[in-house]
């Protein structure tokens, strides 16, 4: 009986954790397995979120990375842009400016009088957000997070992602 209710609640989590925005969304969960990938992780992560009821308490107040502006956000927009920009996003940054550039901006929902701030950003830490040639889109992603924390300003874009 216990198997048969463990393998019932890894079933009911697989799908959970697939369409939960990778590793939990917010919650205890999402904070224990920050920044681990695979299916392991993104699924420990959801269990313990569902397992503890504590997103909604998150969200009800406010806390674990929860918010409470009703808006359910996911980044695989930007993920797709990202992956199909790379080299010209690169490229743009590296300059301050550019279209893929202000697409990337666009996205994030940076304000037109912030734009000229986050070029500088962008250009100045091109290497934290491509710390190299080979660098996958999670990790593009994840400077950038970093990059957008580190700033007062721009940290407010950070929502998007």
């Amino acid at each position: 009986m216990k198997k048969i209710f463990a393998v019932l609640s890894l079933a009911a989590a697989i799908p959970t954790a697939a369409f939960a925005d990778n590793v939990g969304g917010c919650g205890v969960g999402s904070k224990l397995f920050d920044g681990q990938s695979g299916v392991a992780p993104q699924v420990f992560a959801v269990t313990t979120n569902g397992s503890t009821a504590n997103q909604t308490f998150g969200i009800s107040s406010g806390t674990l990375g929860c918010t409470q502006d009703g808006t359910v956000r996911s980044d695989w927009k930007m993920s797709m842009f990202i992956e199909g920009n790379k080299e010209r996003l690169a490229r743009d940054m590296s300059v301050g400016s550019g279209e893929t550039l202000a697409s990337l901006a666009h996205l994030l929902g940076v304000e037109a009088q912030d734009q000229p701030a986050f070029n500088r950003l962008t250009k100045d830490n091109l290497a934290r957000i491509f710390p190299s040639e080979s660098a996958g889109t999670d990790q593009i992603i994840g400077g950038l997070r970093q990059t957008l924390a580190s700033d007062p300003r721009m940290s407010r874009y950070l929502a998007a992602i």
